[in-house]
């Protein structure tokens, strides 16, 4: 027996009963969603005090001798960083400034430097052959010998560039979210200074509030806890807090509380000002935002609105004229063809 795949795709009864399974399907999914998700800040922190306890382990055991010594730095044994090694890429792709942005991006430790100039090197090859294959043997659009070339070309330099454009991107989405609860946590720290605590409990408590707002915040005063607590000089756990946000608001934290530390200074001073001018810092940004966003909708307005305007505007006017034929106005007769008295 032969189905009419047309008409039993459009019968009312069979989109009803499509659409009852899809939104059967999104309420499952929806209700069991939370069940299934990883909880990003626990894992950060918990990783984070991981790898603390590794280290007073591994330092600890360094210090009672009792045979060969290890190093506590991580090394990266991967095959990826094997091929780096026998290239010699970090000699050919040489970029002083990676290891900073890597840090800058959250990814810390040797084996994200392996993995970029891997990328760096094997992306160009990749994009620039997908290119000209695709050129050349699937569909060409009809392009002249010129442009195929420049079509590799830009394939080429797209896996170049890539990899640096993918990191600027990790580093400014997490900057931002480092820096819309920053001047919040500031107000935290504040609170737990005042109320009695040291500077490196002040850190981890507020490193467990905030979070829900900004698991990336959290992650890095978790981090400067634990250098609070290991490197010799406390300034320098600071400075690398500054380092690691590149951003003026936390290099100007940074410095206060270096200040506060060496000139002794009161805590809840410093962090209230510095919370005042973060938060002012947060209102100019978005008053900058917002300053910006007309000459930044223009281009939208000239290509997407004004033609819809005009074909709204003026379309019933091109309909009467086409509906009137040349020119003749509706119900006027010439004439020659008026009828004979």
């Amino acid at each position: 027996m032969d189905i009419d795949w047309v008409q039993f795709l459009t019968d009312p009864i069979t989109l009803a009963s499509a659409l009852a399974c899809v939104a059967t399907f999104a309420t499952v999914v929806t209700l069991a969603a939370p069940a299934f998700s990883n909880d990003k800040l626990t894992s950060r922190l918990k990783s984070v005090a991981n790898r603390r306890e590794e280290l007073r382990k591994k330092s600890r055991a360094a210090l009672e001798g009792g045979g060969e010594k290890k190093s506590i730095r991580v090394q990266d044994t991967s095959k990826m960083k094997k091929l780096v090694d026998v290239l010699d890429l970090q000699k050919m792709l040489e970029d002083p400034g990676v290891q900073k942005k890597l840090i800058q991006a959250g990814l810390r430790g040797p084996r994200p430097i392996s993995i970029f100039y891997f990328c760096r090197f094997a992306l160009p090859i990749i994009f620039g052959l997908g290119a000209f294959i695709y050129i050349w043997f699937i569909n060409d659009h009809g392009f002249q010998l010129q442009m195929k070339a420049g079509a590799v070309v830009v394939g080429f330099a797209a896996g170049f560039y890539g990899p640096n454009i993918y990191l600027q991107n990790m580093i400014t989405k997490r900057r931002t979210s480092i820096m819309r609860a920053f001047p919040d946590s500031l107000d935290m720290m504040l609170i737990c200074v005042e109320a009695g605590m040291s500077i490196e409990q002040a850190f981890a408590r507020v490193g467990e509030e905030i979070g829900t707002a900004s698991p990336e915040l959290a992650e890095e005063l978790t981090l400067t806890t634990a250098e609070l607590s290991y490197l010799q000089e406390r300034r320098q756990a600071y400075y690398n807090l500054a380092e690691r946000t590149n951003h003026p608001g936390v290099k100007g934290v940074a410095m206060a509380l270096v200040q506060a530390e060496k000139y002794g200074t009161p805590m809840g001073a410093a962090l209230r000002v510095m919370a005042k001018e973060n938060r002012e810092m947060r209102i100019t940004e978005a008053e900058k935002k917002a300053a910006a966003l007309p000459a930044k909708l223009t281009v939208p307005m000239i290509v997407f609105f004004l033609p819809v305007l005009f074909l709204v505007i003026l379309g019933p006017a091109f309909i009467k004229i086409d509906a009137m034929g040349l020119g003749k106005p509706a119900g006027v007769v010439e004439a020659k063809d008026a009828p004979k008295k």
